[in-house]
């Protein structure tokens, strides 16, 4: 800060240096000023200078070291009083500058509401002809096309449950309901929802639950499944899916392992990074890159460690680490 306090002063001191030799430089043209007497008053001056210099730097930088040590935010009541009409322009232009930008911010924030609320109702919407269409495929006669056409619309319930549980995920903390939950029920809906998909692909799968209830809340532990498991079956051809579950110490772990393409060890760090769709599989254009990013996004929140294990041709393995019962009580601010 005094490096800066002298720039912005250096005008004014090398004004004051000039006058000071042009009083020697009249001094020793004017043979009557003793040149004695004139570096007398340029030594007084300049003590005075310098104690001039570090009073203004204490009473000057006070009001500008505040400012460099505010937090970046909007808040307002931290501002330092002025104390010069130059540091009461400078207040006056944060204050105007903080409140427009809240005003901006807030008409963002009511659009982003407006925009996610209308997105939802067209979701909801989308969903009563989508489910009247899965019970016109379920009564076609034709097998092959009744495969295919089950597939598609397998794919659009998926995209459309992945984009609401996406806008729904920044309010999840006040959905969250934490019970006893039957994990057997809630894998086999989901595998259920993906059996045209299987059966295509000529998938199966092998269950072993030994431990078949965990606390959780029931609806967001199904969409982490059903994006693990879209995941594995996407990536899988001509082998079972196998999942089970035990108890390790007083905590319930998952595993859901596949037998499909795997991922590259340098890719593994990444897979849960919004929008990464590995540096392998370029070429699949169905990938988005937000399954597993939404998965591991809920999981944190539910406080279930996800883990990752994969090799290349021989399969991924997703383990699923859940909390003890104890710890369930960070969750629901109990």
């Amino acid at each position: 800060m005094i490096i800066k306090f002298l720039k912005e002063k250096r005008s004014w001191i090398l004004f004051i240096l000039f006058l000071q030799a042009l009083n020697f430089l009249i001094a020793s043209m004017d043979k009557t000023i003793p040149l004695l007497s004139m570096l007398y008053i340029s030594f007084l001056a300049s003590i005075f200078l310098v104690i001039f210099l570090v009073v203004r730097y204490q009473k000057e930088t006070a009001f500008y070291k505040t400012l460099a040590d505010r937090e970046d935010n909007l808040d307002t009541s931290n501002l330092p009083f002025p104390e010069s009409p130059f540091e009461e322009i400078i207040e006056q232009s944060i204050l105007q500058q903080t409140e427009q930008l809240k005003k901006e911010i807030q008409h963002h924030l009511l659009q982003v509401e407006q925009e996610k609320d209308e997105l939802l109702s067209w979701i909801h919407e989308v969903k009563t002809p989508l489910t009247a269409l899965h019970l016109i495929i379920d009564r076609m006669e034709d097998h092959k096309l009744k495969t295919a056409l089950t597939y598609e619309w397998m794919r659009i319930h998926l995209l459309l449950d992945q984009q609401l549980y996406q806008k729904r995920i920044p309010f999840m903390q006040n959905d969250l309901y934490m019970e006893e939950t039957d994990l057997e029920a809630i894998i086999f809906d989901e595998i259920r929802t993906l059996q045209a998909w299987c059966m295509q692909k000529g998938i199966g799968f092998e269950l072993d639950l030994t431990a078949p209830t965990v606390l959780t809340d029931s609806k967001w532990l199904a969409f982490v499944f059903r994006q693990i498991l879209s995941n594995a079956v996407k990536y899988s051809e001509h082998a079972d899916i196998i999942i089970t579950s035990m108890m390790v110490g007083d905590q319930t772990v998952v595993e859901i392992k596949d037998f499909g393409i795997g991922i590259e060890a340098h890719d593994l760090s990444r897979i849960f990074d919004k929008g990464f769709t590995s540096t392998a599989n370029h070429h699949n254009k169905q990938s988005t890159g937000m399954g597993l990013y939404l998965a591991k996004k809920v999981a944190n929140a539910l406080h279930i460690r996800l883990e990752t294990a994969s090799t290349i041709a021989k399969g991924t393995t997703f383990t699923f680490i859940f909390p003890k019962k104890n710890d369930i009580v960070q969750i629901t601010g109990m």
